[in-house]
Formats: structure tokens, sequence, C-alpha cells
């Protein structure tokens, strides 16, 4: 294991504490948000097959699971999808394990993540207006409730008394004009990192930023392709301040052929053969969406790049309790 990260020498208990109580205050706030908009919370399962993995496969934790290929779950959102049908809109809160080999300032190899699905007719639209309610709510929570724990950890309460809503909204496209009239050479289909996404929140006026549209080939399977352009995907980045990509968000493929066809060719598919997984692993998925597709799209946000923008740590490390990542485990 790598050298460990230790916490700075001023980092006493009375600042974790006031970290714990921050994070426990942002959860309520989007519980709050949730309930208020009828959505039902779901258990997912942690240890699963291919179908808890998200884009990159390298990234899953395998587990010997009685002799059989598992893997730690990186998401919920195709579990959250089967119960949209009888149950509507859904949410699940709880922990995604990514094998990150970088020890830095951004990656965590396990956080809390905040997912939730839901049926809509207004599509990408709908799906922005739930992701803004929800950081408000979220952000609202703390500044009313944790005002004495956000000083104590020496955030800047003005900027989050003065989040405003809607959020600006710019396409991919925008944003590598952007990016490339102030220095970058940023080719169609280039992923953004996180330096990139930092100069649109910059750009932007340091304020929170929708990015919206990406290529199809960077994203998940299930995304769905824009009708008027099928080599984009109806899909958003919130990009935060000081903390960069902290919502993934889409509409989601319902339509069972396109579903097969997109999984059969994706790179994440092409991943999992090289592993021994083969296209039955999602068979339970493929039933689903056969039975019960309907439009319906849903996001995933990582609790701990909120936590990074809201307290203003230049790393993810010291605004997390128990930070686990190729260094750590506790």
């Amino acid at each position: 294991m790598k050298e460990g990260y230790k916490l700075p020498k001023d980092f006493f208990e009375k600042e974790k504490a006031a970290l714990v109580k921050i994070e426990s205050g942002l959860i309520d706030g989007a519980v709050n948000y949730l309930r208020k908009n009828a959505f039902t919370q779901v258990i997912p399962p942690h240890l699963t097959r291919a179908t808890g993995a998200c884009e990159n496969i390298d990234t899953m934790f395998e587990v010997d699971y009685f002799g059989n290929k598992s893997f730690l779950s990186q998401t919920g959102q195709l579990y959250l999808e089967s119960f949209i049908s009888e149950l509507g809109n859904v949410y699940c809160i709880g922990p995604s394990f990514r094998k990150e080999p970088s020890a830095d300032a951004r990656h965590l190899t396990e956080f809390t993540l905040i997912e939730l699905e839901f049926p809509t007719k207004n599509g990408l639209e709908e799906l922005m207006t739930h992701v803004e309610g929800i950081v408000s709510s979220m952000i609202n929570n703390v500044v009313e409730n944790n005002h004495e724990d956000l000083q104590t950890v020496n955030a800047n309460i003005e900027r989050l008394e003065n989040l405003t809503v809607p959020f600006e909204k710019i396409t991919y496209n925008k944003a590598l004009n952007i990016l490339n009239n102030n220095g970058s050479s940023m080719k169609w289909g280039s992923d953004l990192k996180n330096k990139h996404e930092l100069f649109i929140t910059e750009h932007s006026g340091k304020k929170p930023v929708f990015i919206t549209h990406y290529p199809q080939e960077m994203k998940f399977f299930n995304m769905e392709p824009n009708e008027e352009n099928p080599k984009i995907v109806n899909s958003t980045d919130l990009i935060l301040p000081d903390a960069g990509e902290a919502v993934g968000a889409a509409c989601r493929i319902y339509k069972p052929d396109q579903l097969i066809n997109r999984l059969d060719a994706s790179s994440m598919m092409g991943q999992l053969r090289k592993k021994g997984v083969e296209m039955d692993a999602f068979s339970w998925y493929e039933d689903v969406v056969a039975k019960h597709g309907m439009p319906h799209a849903g996001f995933g946000m990582g609790l701990g790049r909120v936590m990074k923008y809201v307290t203003g740590a230049e790393d993810i490390r010291d605004c997390t309790a128990f930070p686990i990542n190729a260094a750590v485990i506790y």
C-alpha cells in the first residue's frame, strides 16, 4: 500500500465533528427534497454482477462469490430503474466503490452516492430541475442548521447563502469553444478533465454550471441518443466551483432493441468480455425494459464533491470523516 495520507495537524476533533454534521445536514436536505417530491427509497445490492458498473469496468473491485465472479457495486442505477413502473420516483443513498489508483485530492475508493430515477415527459429539462432542487435543498439546509459548523471549517458561507437557481446551462460544444478560445486544444470527443471543468466555472463567475449533450461514445450505454443528432446523448453533468463534476445525469434508453444494440456495441461491454462477462449478465435488466420500459431519467451525485464545494476544501480528504483511497484503509 502507498504511503498513507495524514490529516493536517490542525484537523482536531472539533473540525472533524463539524464535517460529520455538515455531511449529515446535506443528506437531510436531500431527503427533505426527495420526500416532498414523492420519491421512494430503494435499497439496492452492493455485491453485484456487471449491472452494478459505471462506464469504466477497470475501476471495479472483483470479489470471489462462492467461486463466481462478482463486483462491489458502483451504482444502483439499473436496480432503481427496475422499480419505476411500479413506484414512479425512486432513489437510493449508499456506497460506491471505485478502484481508483490515484491517491490524490479528488479520488476516493469508497464514497457516498445519492441516486434517483423517475418517469418523465419533459426529459432533460425536468432532470436539471430536479438537480437544481436537490442541490439547493441540501445547501439551504446546512446554511440554516449548520451555520456554526460551517464557520468551524472556514466555509464561504456568503457564497452558499447567495446560491440561486436556475444554474447556467451550456452544451459540450460550447464548453469546447470556451476552452479552445482560452488556450486549450480540445477535439470533439475529448473528455473534460478537472482543470477544464474548473475553468468553465471560473468563466461563469464561479457558479455551478450544467454541461449538456456529451458525445455518445463517452457515456454509459443506456443514455438516450438525441433525436436530432444521434452522435450526442441527452445528458448533463453539474460542475461545481472548486469541486468539478458533482452530478452525472441523463435520460435513459427505454426501447428494448435500441438498448441491446447499444449495450452490445459499448466499450463497457468490450471491457467486460475481456473479463469473461457476457451479455447474459444484463438479462434481468433487459427483461425489465422489455416489459416495463417507459421514458425516464436520473442522476448520481457524489456527496464528497458537494462537501468539497460547501466547505471550500482543496483536498477531498480534508472534508471526509474517513477518507479511503489507494493509500488509506481503516
